[in-house]
């Protein structure tokens, strides 16, 4: 059986989907607090239901149980409850994921974190921890390194708006980045149970095309006939707002647009693509 955890996020609930349509045996972890709807299409999948906080170190030990492989998506950063920080989920809620997987004997630890992000930020800081104690504590692993997602990125939720012609930009928008799909990254999680090739490995991620922030906005221009506004977000904007950040979620936050906004998450992907079968 498979363990899905952070099964009603948005990349995790289409791990969950594609597991089951492959005919696997799948528990989802979800909370108290999750959405009644989200929990029900996990049911309807023929999912498994188990309810834990990563925040409750005994309900992982419940939720593992049994279990052969656990793969985690989960992080506090877009959808946050009572008490979820990067320190209390993203690192000290994973590390109690891990005493778990370590009890229970689990077979494989898939996590998906990201590629080493500049300027340093909390959430990589939490990240790189966990993946630290996976390797020290020999537990047979895959970490995916996928780099930004598109479907976040080119929302609404982050300023780009498609159906309002409207697109925020991080810095001058020339960075240049090898986006991701999260049905990509849907893949790979998937491609890496029981696959030899990809045990105990750390595989960068990334989209087949090395994009800057313009070339997506003129883009959505030629398809869609309209011209976009810009809304520019400038570098020494973005580096001030790090500088200042209130708190770490905030910081983090800074740290990955001024990324964005540089560029440098260029891979060259041919032994992750051959590793994991899938283009």
């Amino acid at each position: 059986m498979d363990l899905v955890v952070g099964a009603t996020g948005i990349l995790g609930k289409e791990i969950v989907l594609a597991l089951r349509g492959k005919g696997r045996a799948v528990r989802a972890l979800v909370r108290e607090s999750s959405a009644p709807e989200k929990v029900q299409a996990l049911e309807a999948a023929g999912a498994e239901i188990a309810t834990g906080d990563l925040k409750h170190p005994q309900s992982l030990m419940a939720a593992c149980e049994g279990v052969d492989s656990v793969i985690t998506t989960a992080s506090s950063t877009l959808s946050r409850g009572d008490g979820d920080t990067i320190a209390s989920v993203d690192h000290e809620g994973h590390i109690a994921l891990l005493d778990a997987v370590e009890q229970n004997k689990v077979e494989h630890l898939v996590y998906v974190s990201f590629p080493t992000v500049r300027p340093d930020n909390p959430l990589q800081d939490a990240k790189r921890a966990v993946e630290t104690g996976i390797r020290e504590r020999g537990i047979k692993h895959t970490i995916l390194h996928p780099t930004i997602f598109w479907e976040v990125w080119c929302s609404p939720a982050l300023g780009f708006d498609a159906a309002a012609g409207k697109a925020r930009i991080f810095g001058e928008g020339e960075g240049k980045v090898s986006w991701i799909s999260m049905f990509d990254v849907r893949d790979a999680v998937v491609a890496s149970l029981d696959n030899p090739a990809v045990v105990n490995k750390t595989l960068l991620l990334g989209g087949p095309e090395v994009l800057t922030q313009n070339e997506i906005v003129r883009r959505f221009e030629a398809a869609s006939g309209k011209t976009f506004e810009r809304e520019v977000l400038p570098l020494a904007a973005l580096e001030e707002q790090y500088a200042g950040a209130p708190d770490p979620l905030s910081k983090s936050f800074a740290a990955l647009m001024i990324n964005c906004a540089k560029g440098g998450w260029e891979f060259d992907m041919v032994e992750e693509r051959r590793a994991l079968g899938i283009e």
